[in-house]
């Protein structure tokens, strides 16, 4: 049986239970098996290291009640869970298509088990005839594969009703899937425009900061800043939707900076710089999307 989840897709799906509500770690392995309907349960060891190192990298935080630890999601793994948004939707389809596979693998286990069942049925009646009489035999053999078939009847329906639960599932999955993408397309535009307005009213060099930032310096002249990182971003080929070529420059801008933040480290000082370089970064980039005279 291939794996339930893909490599880093069990710690995305703990933060999106941790976000419905805070939860101790059974609570969570009890969620995940009635998400499979019983077909999957993670064990503890699988469950409890990945909790404790979404909280070793601040994505959750934990209270002790009773004993237990009560596991909450932070800002920080909201922001992630924001992120890869897209990625859940694929993961919530993944969990319904494994939920339909490990139904078809029980039908499949169920078929055999009552193939060798009759097989067994049958030696053991061959062997009872020749010890207390054919017939009577015969009869009993016959009668335990009726229940056996009876039994198999019942478990092979018991899977055909999961299977057919799981494709409706999988089938809602997908169209609140469509939803989510259909409304963060909107969402991107609508923010694309905010931006633009807030843009238009104060001014802005977004250049500036970026060519500053990421070229080492501290600040870099306004005639200068449109040179301090030429070729930036240029991977990120132009989609024909303004707005959201936009939005992925920002994307990129924001994840450059956050990252070089977290591998050096960050000061009050820093922080007060960044915020005159944004000021300045605003003011030049509204000037850019003001209507031209």
């Amino acid at each position: 049986m291939p794996p339930v989840f893909a490599h880093g897709r069990l710690r995305l799906y703990l933060l999106k239970l941790l976000d419905e509500a805070p939860r101790h770690g059974y609570e969570v392995i009890r969620l995940l098996e009635e998400r499979f309907q019983g077909l999957y349960a993670p064990s503890a060891g699988t469950v409890y290291p990945r909790l404790s190192k979404l909280e070793a990298e601040g994505l959750v935080t934990y209270a002790t009640e009773g004993g237990r630890k009560v596991y909450s999601i932070t800002e920080a793994g909201r922001a992630e869970l924001a992120d890869r948004s897209g990625e859940l939707a694929d993961l919530e389809l993944e969990i319904r298509d494994s939920v339909t596979e490990l139904a078809a693998e029980i039908r499949s286990d169920v078929r055999g088990a009552a193939g060798d069942l009759r097989r067994e049925m049958r030696a053991a009646a061959t062997a009872s005839a020749a010890q207390v009489g054919e017939e009577d035999s015969w009869k009993a053999a016959k009668e335990e594969l009726r229940k056996a078939r009876q039994e198999w009847k019942e478990q092979a329906r018991r899977a055909k009703d999961e299977s057919r639960r799981a494709r409706e599932e999988a089938q809602a999955a997908r169209r609140q899937a469509k939803e989510a993408q259909d409304r963060a397309r909107e969402e991107v535009q609508r923010i694309a425009g905010q931006l633009q307005e807030q843009f238009a009213r104060s001014g802005g060099v977004l250049g500036s900061l970026a060519g500053a930032w990421l070229g080492g310096t501290a600040a870099a002249p306004a005639d200068t800043a449109d040179d301090a990182a030429p070729g930036w971003a240029a991977d990120l080929a132009p989609t024909g939707d303004p707005a959201r070529d936009l939005d992925r420059l920002l994307d990129r801008f924001r994840d450059e900076v956050r990252d070089a933040a977290r591998d050096h480290g960050v000061s009050a000082a820093q922080v007060a710089e960044a915020r005159d370089h944004l000021a300045a970064a605003a003011a030049r980039l509204g000037a850019t999307f003001a209507p031209r005279p």
